[in-house]
């Protein structure tokens, strides 16, 4: 396989497999999370048989939680790609003008 030469080499904007599936972890685990307080907090308000209040309440909750999640998470990976462009440029810098 041949090298890329340094001149040549962009970094990707895609994080590394270890983020991604940190951050899927964390979108499912605040799903689970939203969805038990939506399901609690409606139960509490419902008197008699309100499970399906309960359940819509749980539905609701794990979409907004896990979606809220998913932005930050996506945020927080565009962040990282950002930051390894910066860091790339900044060694292109040094490696160009070690003096300054």
């Amino acid at each position: 396989m041949a090298e890329v030469p340094e001149s040549e080499y962009a970094p990707s904007a895609l994080p590394s497999t270890g983020a991604r599936v940190l951050a899927f972890g964390a979108i499912l685990l605040a799903g689970l999370c939203g969805g038990l307080i939506g399901y609690a907090f409606v139960d509490m308000q419902t008197d008699g048989d309100g499970t399906v209040w309960a359940g819509i309440g749980g539905l609701v909750g794990a979409v907004v939680f896990a979606v809220g999640v998913g932005i930050v998470a996506v945020l927080a990976m565009r962040a990282m790609g950002e930051w390894r462009v910066i860091e790339h440029r900044r060694e292109q810098d040094e490696r160009q003008d070690p003096l300054s």
